[in-house]
């Protein structure tokens, strides 16, 4: 049955209407509100990269479910990136043959404490000097790796704890921890995702995470409400979930192809995503049980996006 509205009461909801404060229009597209905030600063229309860029080389791409090939033989390692061929973040022992020949990074930043992406075995034996994790689980790490040096007779490296927005200038290039919509066993971590700077160049790795946070949008510089002319030049993000799997469970903790698709289709929309023309967006962290295989992904994936492949190097602009 539905209720009827007496006179009485369409009088007092149109008197609430009237007086009601007003949804402001969208800065974006009509100037100062009327009583509302100034417009939102966009920032320059092109951008004009400076500078050599950074180098990436993708290590490995893969979510924790690879271990081993897929039924057609495709093999991808566990996420893992190589800058400028002197930084790491994140590093696994399936990522050792990966590494190009004579090359021995020995600083990592490590997104957070799980498996696929922290093994401090491995980075002992790869001969890294220099640990930076998120300070929340600092003496977890540091007890970590003490007992990988009793088992390998590597001495402990220097573990340098990072809080959110702290930025860190490392071999040419600035890292700026994020905070990260992820969780570990640790219900006290925070999990990280890093800005790469560089130059003019403003490079996003975000994985793992569910989206992107709004703390990391305005500590990056690239929320739409954040004033200036910062922006972002090239993204690389986790799309744990393929087609076909945008409703998975794992959607509170990782991202998704469409949710990297509307992340990137917003940033651009806001100018707070301004890449070189042609430069892709490329995914990482990609479940071997959710996806197809490489080919299916280029034929199906919408512009920009470009599922990365291990072994793949990109210079970001």
């Amino acid at each position: 049955m539905i209720a009827a509205v007496t006179p009485l009461a369409a009088t007092a909801l149109s008197s609430l209407a009237k007086n009601s404060p007003q949804e402001p229009s969208d800065p974006l597209s009509s100037g100062t509100p009327k009583g509302g905030l100034p417009p939102i600063d966009l920032g320059p229309a092109e951008y004009v990269p400076t500078g050599e860029g950074i180098h990436v080389r993708f290590l490995g791409t893969g979510a924790a479910d690879w271990q081993g090939p897929s039924e057609n033989g495709e093999l991808r390692r566990l996420s893992s990136v190589l800058l400028d061929r002197k930084v790491l973040i994140d590093f696994t022992d399936t990522a050792l043959d990966m590494l190009p020949e004579g090359v021995r990074p020995e600083v990592i930043f490590y997104t957070h404490s799980h498996n696929d992406h922290y093994r401090p075995k491995a980075a002992l034996q790869l001969g890294i000097k220099t640990v930076y994790l998120g300070e929340t689980w600092i003496e977890r790490a540091r007890e970590d790796f003490r007992k990988a040096s009793s088992e390998t007779g590597i001495p402990v490296p220097e573990i340098i704890p990072l809080a959110v927005g702290q930025a860190v200038e490392c071999e040419g290039l600035t890292l700026t921890a994020l905070p990260a919509n992820h969780a570990s066993s640790y219900l006290d971590e925070q999990t990280l995702i890093y800005l790469i700077e560089k130059d003019s160049t403003r490079l996003l790795y975000a994985t793992d995470t569910g989206g992107i946070t709004a703390i990391a949008a305005q500590r990056g510089g690239f929320d739409r409400h954040v004033r200036g002319d910062k922006f972002l030049t090239g993204i690389i993000m986790e799309a744990t979930m393929g087609f076909g799997h945008e409703e998975d469970y794992r959607i509170f903790t990782h991202s998704s192809i469409g949710t990297v698709h509307k992340t990137v289709k917003v940033l651009s929309q806001t100018r707070k995503y301004m890449p070189v023309e042609g430069q892709k967006v490329y995914l990482t962290h990609m479940a071997k049980t959710l996806h197809g295989s490489q080919a299916e992904l280029d034929k199906g994936l919408p512009d920009p996006l470009c599922a990365a492949y291990d072994g793949l190097e990109v210079t970001f602009m």
